[in-house]
Order: C-alpha cells, then structure tokens, then sequence
C-alpha cells in the first residue's frame, strides 16, 4: 500500500476527509464496535500512517498480508470483532484491495 493510496483513501495530516472511503470505513468500524473507534484499531492505525505521510512497514504487501506486520494485527482484531472473519468490504479487506 503507497502512502498515495492512504491519502487518497481520505486518511490525511489534517485528518479523515468527510466523504471519503476512510469516513465510511471509520463508520463501519464504530458501528461494529458498539460506537466507537478503537486505539490501536484499523482506522486509527491507517490514520496514523496518514498523519505522519508514511505506510512504510505497514504490511499491505501486493502478495498479501505481511505476518507479523501492522497489518496483520489490524486483520487479527478485526477478525475478533466480527466473530472470527474478516468481512468483505471491512477496513483490512478494503485496504489491502488498494
């Protein structure tokens, strides 16, 4: 995943952008989670990488996700959330698609 692909998904210095695909992915996470977006989850993750301009070591690799790797960790609690799987169109499923 490039960090052109994290901004263009609306995760920026300044913030998620209204409309983008990172406030529908913020939405979802904070639906399935009972209101709220976790410290250390997906969409926080991702913006932090945003934020800082910078997805380097992230672990979205063009062969899958790395093991061991942010991604893998945003995969593993997203699972967790949703009963053991990641959904179609969730934050990791969608931004490892970029």
């Amino acid at each position: 995943m490039s960090d052109q692909n994290v901004h263009k998904a609306g995760f920026t210095s300044s913030g998620i952008s209204g409309g983008s695909l990172a406030s529908s992915l913020m939405s979802r996470e904070a639906k399935s989670s009972g209101g709220g977006v976790r410290s250390g989850g997906p969409t926080s993750t991702l913006q932090g990488m945003g934020a800082k301009g910078s997805t380097h070591s992230s672990g979205f690799t063009s062969s899958g996700i790395a093991g061991g790797s942010s991604a893998a960790r945003m995969m593993s609690q997203e699972a967790r959330a949703h009963g053991g799987g990641t959904p179609r169109g969730g934050t990791t499923s969608t931004v490892q698609s970029f």
